[in-house]
This record gives structure tokens, sequence and C-alpha cells, in this order.
């Protein structure tokens, strides 16, 4: 097993994968490949580190598993697999899809068993449809793991397609290096166990540990019931339903810069606004019944002197973020995950976005959770060479969630300073605007015993009384049926006494009778 000490080696380690690949399999061969999965591999670090991660950094190893990834993915033309290029019936089943997370906050892959039916005509299709699902979301929350759910109720063995599974579990194991976290077997029938065992043979030593068996009561342990649906013991009410695509979590009325409102009223609530906490303007989680436009127009825009004047004010006591994703438009810092936890200083988190454009870029952030986060500046304006600190922040007593998500929109805005922010983000193409995903990290804290007597100590005090008071009640309690235990073995012991020397007695009267009998007359 090769072993890795630091980061140079590992870079070592990328670069001798890049040219070996470069050197053995690309040479002789320029159409065995997709061009762009070639390039990207020149290019991407975290493409080559995840072959190389779990193939255990054994770089014959991993160059193998990128040849069989990269024939696959153009065999099966993967680069190009888009929505119109998957049969419409495909979708409309429900059988595979994309929905909620798993406690650890990664995303759920549904697999209903009972809705895949074994037919050899439609199995190239099946396939291609699991390669468009991965595909749509490596490109959108690159290097964050899924964690697969094969959902086996009401199934049985005409359900079972063995060489459909075996594509399944190759699609983690070989095509999508280091997505897997778990996967788990829900509710599976007794008569398909010999099914499983083979199934486990084909995972191999790294995967086999992400195998889990589960009921339907048992899978509460990995999935909260929010997103479990009541089958299952959960509360989702989530229905399949088709068009559209059900893995999008932010097409929910997300209300950016404060509550809904209609354009006449606007204008008659910018003064109220400003008066408000800076924080609430960014997120609101009233939601009025009858919207009629929703207002992207940030108060930054608007007074942006103001904040550039309490920017530093914002970010204090907010750690700045590590890693950063490159964009065509935008440097996103972090690169995946926001941080929160349960201290004062840790309920903040910041992102730094970089325009590395030579044009004003317009950006907005969205939330899965609006009521939880308060954003700062939620929409706004980047300059060409410019960043901007976007603060996020818990509202009131909010826990942040592994399950919560935060999604950075960006656009290059061609006419600076022409049109507002609410128009431009209406006009502009889909195709244009990059998007970014941050999921939630939450830090552990653990709080002392005796922080927890300071911040309440009455209830605390009170509290320890009544359960000092239980505990000797019980003790008393218990030493009395001991007491009574122990007075009923004494008398059992002494009727036993006395019946052994009443029988003592007797034996001794037996051997005098029988010796006055034996003697001579």
């Amino acid at each position: 097993m090769a072993e890795l000490e630091g980061e140079q080696d590992l870079q070592k380690k990328i670069e001798e994968t890049r040219q070996r690949f470069q050197n053995e399999f690309i040479q002789d061969s320029t159409d065995k490949y997709d061009s762009r999965d070639v390039e990207r591999l020149q290019k991407d670090d975290a493409l080559v580190e995840g072959y190389l991660t779990w193939r255990l950094y054994a770089v014959d190893d991993a160059l193998k598993m990128i040849d069989e990834s990269f024939q696959w993915r153009k065999e099966f033309g993967v680069n190009d697999l888009t929505e119109s290029t998957i049969p419409k019936w495909m979708f409309e089943t429900g059988a595979v899809y994309l929905h909620g997370y798993d406690k650890e906050g990664n995303k759920l892959f549904w697999f209903k068993v009972k809705l895949h039916v074994k037919d050899a005509k439609t199995i190239m299709d099946k396939k291609k449809y699991v390669a468009f699902w991965l595909e749509r979301y490596a490109k959108k929350e690159p290097g964050m793991p899924l964690t697969v759910v094969f959902d086996m109720t009401d199934s049985g063995l005409s359900n079972i397609d063995m060489d459909f599974v075996k594509y399944v579990i190759n699609c983690f194991k070989v095509y999508y290096p280091k997505f897997l976290s778990k996967m788990i077997i829900v509710d599976m029938p007794w008569i398909m166990n010999a099914a499983w065992k083979i199934v486990k043979s084909w995972l191999g030593p790294e995967a086999i540990s992400k195998l889990k068996f589960a009921s339907r009561s048992e899978v509460q342990t990995f999935i909260g019931p929010e997103y479990l649906p009541s089958h299952m013991g959960g509360t989702d009410p989530f229905k399949y339903s088709y068009p559209p695509l059900p893995d999008d979590d932010f097409q929910t009325p997300i209300c950016d810069n404060g509550p809904i409102v209609s354009e006449d009223e606007t204008e008659s609530k910018e003064g109220e606004m400003e008066g408000k906490d800076s924080l609430e303007n960014s997120f609101n989680s009233e939601v009025v019944a009858k919207p009629k436009k929703v207002n992207f127009l940030d108060d930054s825009l608007r007074s942006e002197d103001n904040d550039k004047g309490d920017a530093s004010a914002r970010i204090k006591g907010v750690r700045k973020p590590l890693t950063t994703f490159k964009g065509l438009l935008l440097d996103v810092s972090p690169a995946e995950e926001l941080s929160f936890g349960f201290g004062e200083t840790e309920k903040k988190s910041l992102i730094i976005l970089s325009n590395v454009t030579k044009n004003q870029v317009a950006f907005k952030v969205r939330t899965t959770a609006p009521e939880k986060y308060r954003v700062k500046p939620s929409s706004s304006c980047c300059e060409p060479g410019a960043s901007v600190d976007i603060v996020v922040s818990l509202h009131g007593g909010s826990q942040a969630s592994p399950q919560d998500r935060f999604l950075v929109m960006a656009a290059e805005m061609d006419n600076a300073g022409s049109q507002e922010l609410a128009q431009f983000w209406k006009e502009v193409p889909k195709t244009k605007i990059m998007e970014h995903r941050l999921r939630c990290h939450v830090l552990e804290s653990i709080k002392p015993a005796l922080s927890l007597l300071r911040e309440c100590p009455i209830d605390a005090a009170t509290n320890g009384q009544q359960e000092l008071n239980t505990a000797l009640m019980r003790v008393m309690a218990c030493n009395s049926r001991l007491e009574q235990k122990l007075n009923t073995c004494l008398w059992v012991q002494k009727v036993l006494i006395g019946l052994v020397l009443v029988l003592m007695v007797l034996n001794l009267l037996c051997l005098y009778l029988l010796g006055t009998a034996q003697r001579p007359s």
C-alpha cells in the first residue's frame, strides 16, 4: 500500500499520474477517449486525487481505473447527456431520482426497486439514465458524496436485475471515485438474501464497509424522518412528479432582501428597510400568500459607501476561508463548505467572491433554509479584479444543519450601471449564469457541565435536588425490600434448622428402639 506524507507527495503523485497517462495511454490512440475528459484530467487536481485516493495512492491501479472510466464515458456519451437525450418515460416512472439528505448532509440517490422491470430492450436507456443523474450531480456539487438508497418495499424477484445492479455498483466503484458515502438497502425481502451476497462480492474491499442493510425502523439511524417517506416512518411530504426534475432544492420562494413586495410598495418601504438591522435585510422567512414580484435590489447597492464603511465591523471575528473554488466569473472561498458552531463567534461564516473577469459581475446568494440565515450582502455587484466579503449568520436561536445548502449565482453585466439588478436577473439567459453550491459543516462543541450550571443555576440546583431526593427514595425502598427478603430468609432458615433437629431426634429414637428390640430377654 502506498502512503503519502504530505501535500508535496500528493502533488508529485498527481503529476506522475498525468504524465504516465499521457505517455502510456494517449500516445498510441487519440480516439480512445473524449478529448474533454483528457483535458479535464490535465487541469483538475481534484479529479486525479479522487482516483488516487480510491486506489490508495497506487498510480498503476489509478491509471487502470482512469482508462476504464474514460472509455465508459465515451461509450455512453456522458459529456453530452442531457434531459432531452433521455427518453421522457424514464423520468416519468420515478424509479431513480435525487432528493433529500442523510444525517451527514450527503445527497440521497433513490432507487425504487419495485418500479424496475428487467428488460433487455431498455437496459441501455436505464444505464444512461443513471449516468445522467450522476453527471448532473457531479457538475453541480463537485467532490460531494452521495448516499444511495435501494428502497425494496413491495419488490420481488421479478424486480431484481443483476446486470443493472452490477452497473450501478461499477458507477461508484470505477466511474465516479469517492462518490459513494454509503449504500443503504431498505426492507429487503429474505428471498433476495442470496442475490445481495453476490452484490457484496462485486463491491470490493474499499466499498464493502459502505453497504448497510436496514429495516424500515432502522433506516432512521442514517436518514432523519424529514427526508423519509411515510412508509418508512418518515414525515417527508415529497411526491415524485415530472417535470420538473426534483433535485433542485433552490426552487422554493426565497426573499433575498426582505419581504416579497409588489412594485408599488417597493418605494414606500425603502426608508423603513434602511432602519432595520442590516442582517435582517438579506433573507426573510415571511412568505406572502400572493407575491407579485421578488425584489432582488440589495441595500448595499443603494448605499454602497455606507456598506464599505461598516464592512470591517461585519466581518470582525469571522474566520477567513482557507479553500477556493476557481470559477469562470468568480473565485469562491470557501470551495465547498461553510462552517458553523454553537459559540457566538461560530454563528457567522464568511464567503469571499473575487471577480476574475474584465467586466462587472452581478451576484446573488440563495439558501435552502431562508428562515435560518441572514446574508449581507445577498445581492450586489463586484467590480473587475475586486473582491466582496459576504457574511452569512445564523438568525436568532437557529442551528445550522448538514442538510442546509447555499447557492452562489453570478453573471457578467455588459452595461454596468445602466440597469437595476432585479431587471438584470430577469433578463439574463440561464446559459450565462455561473452557479456554485456550498453546504454547511457543523462544528462539534461540547459544553462542560459547569457552564450549563452557570447558564441556569436555579433550575440546575432545583433539578439536582429533585433528582437526589428521587434517588434516595429509590435506595430506601430497595433497602426495605432487601430487609423483608432477608427476614423471610432467616425465618425459612430457622424452620429448616428445626426440621433438621426433629429428624435427628427421630433418627436417634429409631436407633434406640432397634437396639432395645435386639437384646436377649
